[in-house]
């Protein structure tokens, strides 16, 4: 069924991040609302990240090891950041273009820059805590949770939203909508 008990989260929450994308942000409605774009998503998130993600953090837990245990992680955000981000975001928005039917290199030239330069807006300091707390097995799935937002940015992004103003006041604002949601409804 599933490559590895991490797998069907990581489906999950790219999927539902694209759902959030969709309904929160862009608010099309349940009737035109896109399965197929949410599920290049659930396939990306199961197919593609967390295969790559798993042997990433693999790689970076047996490789990558200073004389202090700050300078470890330093080492890993810093690989992380400069080696897997950028290549993972190349690899999500030509695997989207590719499966959209549309072309990877006017998507990548669109997508690619607004995309990194929020990716190191929160990912450095999201890895700084995860790798230096968290145990290596729980790390992609904590990486995923923290995800849910940067997956709901990612569909957007992907969806032409990088051509929009305000592309990242409109997630936070869905954010903050749906947290005090819950906060009335607790």
């Amino acid at each position: 069924m599933f490559a590895s008990n991490t797998q069907f989260p990581l489906d999950v929450l790219f999927a539902t991040g694209d759902v959030i994308a969709q309904q929160a942000v862009e608010k099309k409605g349940l009737d035109k609302h896109d399965p197929s774009r949410t599920g290049r998503m659930f396939a990306y998130g199961g197919l593609v990240f967390g295969p790559a993600a798993t042997k990433w953090y693999t790689f970076l837990a047996n490789r990558v090891s200073l004389s202090t245990t700050n300078r470890t992680i330093a080492a890993r955000v810093l690989c992380d950041q400069f080696i897997f981000a950028p290549v993972n975001m190349t690899c999500f928005l030509s695997s989207m273009a590719y499966l959209e039917g549309s072309p990877v290199k006017d998507k990548l030239s669109k997508a690619w820059v607004p995309g990194m330069t929020n990716n190191f807006l929160l990912w450095p300091w999201v890895q700084a805590v995860n790798f230096k707390f968290v145990p290596l097995e729980h790390r992609v799935l904590v990486v995923n949770f923290v995800a849910l937002g940067w997956n709901c940015y990612l569909s957007y992004l992907n969806s032409s939203g990088s051509t929009e103003r305000g592309t990242v006041e409109k997630i936070e604002d869905a954010e903050s909508k749906a947290e005090n949601k819950i906060k009335k409804e607790i």
